[in-house]
């Protein structure tokens, strides 16, 4: 063999194992990836032609797929679809978006290793192919009360299952129609999602577990827990309750919310320092524990934590460091202290459920098209924030301040209940977010409750978290111990 035959036999080689090399690639390692690609309209189609599993609250179907007369074979339907729009999520010709819809795809859609046996005997029985039903934890009254309670305000509430962890309502505001974004007509589809994406209220966004906000006074159930598991102090111990406090190492102050000192003396019991929201007998506590006992109690409750529920919940943060100053605001949820309402929602928890925070969950199940339960949600313990003797006087002193503070808008006829208000400030000239935390029964909690409103809702400047959280809160809990 002649030197150019050669070469040319040595370049067919090289071109033919590169195509064995590529075709092995392609097929069999970036299958996956390739096949998850947002824009692979191959596998959207192929997707499409598989019924996709429902998403039940309840009984009640709130997505399903239902037969189409087009290509796609299937259209994606949502019940009371802003009810449960960011619960949900949805789903369209550009694949799954937020929500369950995104976070379980590969159950809803069929393709998980867990359905493989399933999908196998698809193929021999000549059975139609179809997603896995995901049933939640939703509590629909509790659900649709908090909702309706939060008609024209932009804000969140979330609400626990303290001795589960499982999530009975999660509300954003505002909200959205799904069934606007999940249809087949490309045109319409892109008009709607675009508006909704630029829209400033942001109401793609789920609020409850992806937006993080100034706690305010709510975080002094977070100081108190770290005061009183230090065993140094009580409910009943005495605290310095100054008109103001002098910030160290400054000549700025830090005011109460309202004029004048706590108590007599400038001093004022710690039970009483909660009940009225004492910020100067706070933040004086704060000083005294020190950054590293508040930022560790914080995390017992969950701060910090990447959780899953499974959608991905922003963790809520403490500044790693804080001086005096900054230490003093942070004890009473303010400077930068960052929360979404679920973490909220799991100090009240953990509180209720003496001092054990439960892990938050929102599938309970998830079931195969033939009924057999493919996978169900164990309770977990996330962590022990406190112990049970500081859990009951924590108990204590937030029914002080549902009875006798700031809270009284949350009391329920014939029902104990604890709860925190909170007035969070997040800007100069900016309107303050109003707060609530609650549980109840509070001797025998079954639903924990965080509640937020954004620039005070619709009383602005006027509100305070007792005047509009409160009340929001109130409704879901009436809705659950019905």
């Amino acid at each position: 063999m002649n030197a150019p035959v050669r070469r040319l036999a040595v370049v067919v080689s090289i071109l033919f194992a590169s195509l064995l090399v590529s075709t092995t690639l392609i097929q069999y390692v970036f299958a996956a990836d390739l096949n998850a690609r947002p824009d692979n309209r191959r596998t959207l189609l192929s997707t499409y032609a598989r019924e996709r599993g429902a998403i039940l609250v309840g009984q009640t179907p709130v997505a399903s797929s239902v037969p189409s007369d087009d290509q796609y074979k299937f259209q994606r339907v949502y019940s009371d679809g802003e009810l449960y729009a960011h619960v949900t999520g949805f789903y369209s010709f550009y694949g799954a978006s937020g929500g369950l819809e995104q976070a379980e795809n590969s159950f809803l859609s069929g393709s998980s290793d867990k359905l493989f046996y399933r999908r196998v005997s698809d193929l021999f029985t000549g059975r139609r192919a179809q997603g896995a039903t995901l049933e939640t934890t939703l509590d629909p009254a509790v659900q649709r009360a908090a909702s309706e309670a939060m008609t024209g305000i932009r804000g969140a509430a979330v609400a626990l299952d303290p001795k589960t962890g499982a999530i009975l309502a999660m509300v954003s505001q505002p909200t959205f129609d799904p069934n606007s974004v999940a249809g087949h007509d490309l045109d319409v589809l892109d008009a709607n999602y675009e508006a909704l994406n630029t829209d400033p209220d942001k109401p793609l966004v789920n609020r409850g577990i992806n937006e993080v906000y100034p706690p305010g006074s709510v975080f002094k159930v977070v100081t108190a827990a770290a005061a009183l598991s230090t065993g140094e102090y009580t409910e009943d111990s005495i605290l310095p309750g100054p008109a103001v406090l002098e910030l160290p190492g400054t000549t700025a102050s830090l005011p109460n919310i309202f004029p004048g000192p706590c108590g007599p003396n400038d001093e004022v019991s710690f039970i009483r320092a909660m009940t009225i929201s004492c910020n100067t007998a706070f933040a004086a506590v704060g000083l005294e524990l020190g950054a590293d006992a508040i930022r560790a109690q914080a995390e017992r409750f969950g701060f910090g934590e990447a959780l899953s529920i499974p959608m991905r919940v922003t963790p809520s943060t403490i500044p790693a460091e804080l001086n005096q100053p900054q230490l003093a605001q942070s004890a009473i949820g303010q400077f930068d202290v960052r929360v979404t309402p679920l973490q909220m929602a799991m100090v009240a928890a953990g509180v209720a459920n003496e001092g054990t925070v439960m892990k938050p969950y929102l599938v309970q199940s998830v079931i195969g098209s033939d009924l057999s339960v493919i996978e169900t949600t164990d309770e977990q313990e996330l962590s022990q924030a406190v112990t049970p003797d500081v859990a009951a006087q924590l108990t204590r002193m937030m029914e002080a301040v549902v009875t006798d503070g700031s809270g009284q808008r949350a009391q329920i006829d014939g029902v104990a209940v604890a709860g925190k208000s909170g007035t969070a400030q997040h800007g100069e000239g900016r309107k303050a977010h109003a707060w609530f935390i609650s549980f109840a029964p509070a001797d025998d909690p079954q639903i924990a409750v965080a509640v937020i409103a954004e620039d005070g809702g619709v009383a602005g400047n006027e509100a305070g978290g007792g005047a509009v959280a409160a009340p929001i809160a109130r409704k879901m809990m009436e809705a659950r111990l019905k």
